[in-house]
């Protein structure tokens, strides 16, 4: 393939421009909460000698809206597939061209020509994973494979959910739920998905990210969560079960990305390259639990990760989920409407 004879032909170019031999400095980066490995930070701090800097963040909104205001001081920012046009488009990422760096080998070749971002110009995987149910089957011993479990709730579950606040997660499960295809602008199903969340949200608990340690501790009982998330609660709670919704579910991909005003540019393009190494790669999913899109890491995974039902999708489902993409704007701005009501 071209992009291996360009990896060959630019290797000592490469080494220079990303700093490989006299890194320096700083790098700070903007992530999602408690997702980042200590033991990757320290490593990549005592390999390069840069000091790193993690500072959290809670939705795709949250970190789109801290970035447009400027002024941030970061380097680096992990945006799910879905919301990167909306960064591309405004101009905020640096085309760092990860295509043509030296680990850019390792990719898995399902996750180059992405719909977010063709050829890798700009980003490389993080980690990829599902969004479904998590369910205490102490509590509840029905089936976790529906979107039922929060939209249409069985009286046992009924105050005891908790639900991702997270647009591009929720509205595609409502929608399929109904039968619907993502980004569908078809106002007639769109208002039985507005209905139907209305109706449930009183029977949830809580609209909240901070999961793992409520559903290990019993304060939720079942609700929408992230397959990686749902793994650590279970290996605190062997009662914890995830379902993955037979009527679809939507698979993501999170992707690490150079900002257009980053001040350390040469340690962020340097930190891309770093976690497309495999055993860089394995110590970012052995800590959050999650896939990683590159070739080889597998080897490196702690033993319970090789056959997790969360990790490795039942054949039976597989065909269930849909990878979530950039919706129309008119689209958008009707989920938009729906998911700000819900909030409220």
């Amino acid at each position: 393939m071209q992009w291996k004879q360009t990896v060959l032909g630019l290797g000592l170019a490469l080494a220079g421009s990303t700093g490989l031999a006299h890194a320096e400095g700083e790098l700070n980066i903007y992530n999602w909460g408690n997702y980042t490995s200590a033991e990757l930070i320290k490593k990549f701090e005592d390999t390069y000698k840069v000091k790193v800097t993690i500072t959290d963040y809670d939705s795709n909104d949250t970190a789109l809206a801290k970035v447009r205001q400027g002024g941030h001081g970061f380097d680096i920012v992990v945006p799910s597939g879905a919301s990167l046009p909306a960064w591309i488009n405004d101009g905020l990422l640096l085309e760092t061209r990860p295509d043509q760096m030296e680990n850019f080998k390792n990719m898995d070749p399902q996750w180059v020509d992405v719909p977010f971002d063709p050829g890798r110009h700009y980003t490389v995987p993080w980690q990829w994973g599902t969004t479904g149910m998590t369910v205490n089957s102490s509590v509840y011993k029905g089936d976790p494979n529906t979107s039922a479990i929060f939209l249409d709730p069985p009286a046992e579950l009924v105050g005891k959910i908790n639900v991702l606040p997270e647009l591009t997660d929720i509205m595609p499960l409502a929608i399929m739920y109904f039968g619907g295809e993502q980004c569908t602008s078809d106002k007639e199903l769109l208002r039985k998905v507005r209905d139907k969340l209305v109706e449930a949200k009183p029977k949830w608990a809580s609209i909240d990210y901070g999961n793992v340690e409520k559903y290990a501790k019993g304060d939720a009982a079942a609700g929408t969560n992230y397959n990686g998330a749902s793994f650590r609660a279970r290996l605190l709670n062997k009662d914890i079960v995830y379902g993955y919704p037979k009527e679809g579910y939507p698979v993501w991909m999170d992707n690490v990305a150079v900002l257009k005003d980053a001040k350390n540019v040469e340690n962020a393009k340097l930190f891309q390259n770093f976690i497309m190494d495999p055993q860089n790669a394995a110590m970012i999913s052995a800590f959050a639990r999650y896939a990683n899109g590159i070739k080889g890491s597998e080897q490196y995974l702690p033993e319970d990760m090789k056959t997790a039902p969360e990790i490795n999708v039942p054949a039976e489902f597989k065909a269930a989920g849909k990878f979530n993409v950039t919706c129309p704007a008119e689209a958008q701005a009707l989920y938009t409407r729906i998911w700000t009501e819900i909030q409220k």
